[in-house]
């Protein structure tokens, strides 16, 4: 029914830019619990990067989006919730956003060391046609 696609390492790094793992602004005592961040965001980008996929529909049709969908973890990895904070406008790619959701939960247990704050995150999804 649906078609994966291949995740470039461009895709990815696209991913956990958006994910804020380039914007790493903590003071030198905090170096570590950035590091442990940092990974953990790494492998979020990387498992939603392998779930990603394109519906067979929107590709014959050649609808293309980008969608924001902001998640909360939780402490176990689990996927708590979930919000369309900016849907593409395309019923075949908008109703893929929840199926993709039930598809990378649960995501990598976060370190122990990050806030609740940490723990909620918009995520940037996006189908285009190269």
């Amino acid at each position: 029914m649906f078609e994966k696609i291949s995740m470039s390492s461009r895709t990815v790094r696209g991913i956990a830019f958006a994910l804020g793992l380039s914007i790493v602004s903590l003071a030198a005592t905090n170096a570590l619990a950035a590091n442990d961040k940092k990974s953990w965001l790494h492998a979020v980008a990387v498992r939603i990067a392998k779930k990603h996929v394109y519906p067979r529909a929107a590709l014959m049709k050649e609808v293309e989006g980008k969608a924001k969908v902001r998640v909360s973890v939780g402490r176990d990895g689990t996927l708590v919730s979930y919000d369309i904070v900016q849907p593409t406008g395309q019923k075949l790619l908008d109703r893929e956003l929840p199926k993709m959701m039930k598809r990378i939960d649960p995501l990598p247990k976060p370190p122990a060391g990050l806030s609740d704050s940490d723990l909620t995150f918009v995520i940037p999804v996006s189908w285009s046609l190269d």
